[in-house]
């Protein structure tokens, strides 16, 4: 019995392809002739890839380790490589995954200065290994995207590219465009009334002014989520008065230190073996022994990996593992706040652990009891020239406002990107943001991403994801190169399964409760538009082969015939003299 199924055809909001052309309607086949070249020939391809932060750069590497007869190019805006990590500069701005984690796993680093690695050390990481691995070249600095359309009779995308340190305009095209441009990365003020009349220093923390003195003034730190509870612990002991303003509570757990050893993971022996002094760094004898010692430092960055993994448990609603957290978190917070009814009124959540980010913060909860510092509670009316309304009337009159306030996670490109049947920008601010696997839309062809709707951005290192994301999409270009295949775009009926089962799923999880969370696209209430459907291992697994039934393939062939890649009945794998020819014969040929 054959099963109809209804058209999921996306509204890109123009509905017209952008050549005009009706992309279904074919002209008649011409007759087939045998491709003259061997099985395994690759087609020369361009690459564009867009940013040059740890995805950009780890996409260099595995093009490299893959693929033969390409070009690549990254166009970066920022004039250094580094991505978020050249950007955030605001004081106490460090990652919350562990530093030993927070690497590519080709270029393990002994030398962190710290548990957590602070944003210089991970800008001054990523800058080294483009230098070491001579990347460079492949990345143009100072160059922004400003928009990408898809020309259907070429296979080819048509990118406009401005020159930032000249202005100049030019067009660039490629078979392929990689977009590594981030999802924390296009930040936003909040959305305070008359924000921009506020006649002090004005500032927001993803872009944080290099002259900027906070000492002996008054300050506040608007926001509450990863940044903003990085920052306070930093500056309040210089600053003169600190009012932080909390919108919405946020869990604050242990030190994770602290937290790997209580809850009795992987890692709990091992840290023992560990010296660290009192703020977490690493002592230099324990750099020098990572460094003499590669079997205990491989053993080490294994097992924090394995702890870290296990941090998913924690989400399932209802399940043992999050209630043990949660009751261990209220503790903490409440014994950090001294009991202070008024502070754990406001900074404790109701909602389930996990709803929003997960952030430790040492010294955050301290520094809100210090007689210099105010939490306010209270809705902002609006911003005056002296400071900040209240939604009571009171004025707190005010030298400087920092805004934490976060970046646009609606997944809505920053620049046109025109596919078959109009701008992905349109879908993205009317639909709910949907992908394939989070890294490639329906009637976009040739185009992927790193860490789209439903990525795994909240599931540990980025290093590693973009390790893995990068893997798949060089198996999907590297599959069009050898196979002459001109477009591929996953189904519109792939993605609408795929969506089905994630909003089925996320009602299991801590993500989905009530409470206002980017993981929500900034909403209360909603779609989990921000994170992957299960762990970390989960999406790890799920990469590992590629559905080829999922994908809607164009091929080269002038008869359009998906075989014309067999060729003249020969195989490179016979032709090249360098290779084993007898490969098949060896033990792992059989393994799967």
């Amino acid at each position: 019995m054959t099963r109809l199924r209804v058209s999921h055809r996306p509204n890109y909001g123009s509905g017209k392809n952008i050549n005009g052309a009706n992309f279904h309607e074919a002209p008649a086949k011409p007759p087939y002739t045998v491709k003259e070249g061997p099985l395994g020939a690759s087609k020369h391809v361009r690459i564009v890839g867009i940013g040059a932060g740890a995805s950009g750069i780890n996409m260099i590497r595995t093009l490299r380790r893959n693929m033969t007869n390409y070009e690549h190019v990254i166009y970066e805006k920022n004039e250094k490589v580094g991505g978020t990590w050249f950007e955030n500069r605001y004081p106490g701005c460090r990652c919350d995954v562990p530093s030993h984690n927070y690497q590519f796993s080709w270029s393990p680093n002994v030398e962190w200065s710290n548990f957590f690695a602070p944003a210089p050390e991970i800008e001054k990481y990523l800058t080294r290994i483009c230098e070491e691995e001579h990347m460079t070249d492949t990345i143009k600095t100072r160059h922004r995207v400003a928009g990408a359309w898809w020309d259907e009779n070429r296979g080819l995308w048509d990118i406009s590219v401005i020159n930032m340190e000249t202005g100049e305009e030019f067009r660039d095209q490629a078979n392929f465009i990689v977009d590594a441009s981030g999802i924390l990365n296009n930040w936003k003020w909040p959305d305070i009334p008359n924000l921009k009349a506020f006649q002090g220093e004005l500032i927001h923390t993803a872009s944080w002014p290099k002259d900027f003195d906070y000492a002996n003034k008054t300050v506040a730190i608007i926001g509450n989520g990863s940044s903003g509870i990085q920052l306070l612990p930093t500056i309040q002991p210089d600053v003169k008065k600190l009012y932080h303003f909390v919108r919405t509570p946020t869990w604050v757990i242990p030190p994770r230190l602290m937290s790997m050893k209580v809850m009795g993971g992987p890692a709990k022996d091992i840290l023992s073996q560990i010296e660290l002094d009192e703020k977490e760094n690493f002592t230099q004898r324990q750099i020098e022994r990572f460094r003499a010692d590669s079997s205990f430092y491989r053993k080490f960055v294994k097992t924090i990996e394995q702890d870290s993994n296990g941090a998913f448990a924690c989400i399932i609603n209802g399940s043992p593992v999050q209630a043990f957290a949660t009751s261990k978190v209220v503790q903490y917070m409440t014994a950090t706040l001294g009991g202070d009814e008024k502070l754990c009124k406001a900074l404790i959540p109701q909602f389930p652990l996990g709803c929003r980010r997960i952030t430790p913060a040492p010294g955050y909860l301290e520094a809100l009891r210090t007689p210099n510092t105010e939490v306010i509670t209270e809705g902002i009316a609006g911003v005056v020239p002296e400071g900040i309304q209240l939604e009571s009337g009171e004025v707190i009159q005010l030298d400087a406002i920092i805004c934490a306030t976060g970046f646009d996670n609606s997944f809505t490109p920053r620049f046109p990107i025109v596919g078959r049947y109009g701008n992905v920008q349109n879908a993205a601010r009317n639909d709910v943001p949907k992908s394939y696997m989070s890294c490639a839309f329906p009637g976009v062809p040739n185009y992927f991403t790193f860490l789209g709707p439903n990525g795994p951005i909240g599931h540990g290192s980025v290093f590693t994801l973009s390790e893995h994301i990068a893997r798949y999409i060089t198996r999907v270009i590297l599959k069009c190169q050898t196979e002459n295949i001109k477009a591929v775009a996953p189904s519109a009926a792939a993605v609408a399964d795929y969506g089905e089962h994630v909003a089925a799923f996320m009602p299991r999880t801590a993500w989905a409760s009530s409470c206002k969370s980017w993981f929500k696209g900034g909403r209360e209430h909603g779609p989990v538009t921000a994170l992957h459907p299960g762990s970390r291992v989960h999406f790890f697994h799920m990469l590992e082969r590629l559905r080829g039934e999922d994908w809607e393939y164009v091929y080269d062939s002038p008869a359009r015939n998906r075989f014309w890649y067999l060729g003249n009945g020969f195989s490179t794998r016979e032709l090249e003299t360098s290779g084993d020819q007898t490969w098949y014969l060896e033990e792992e040929a059989d393994r799967l």
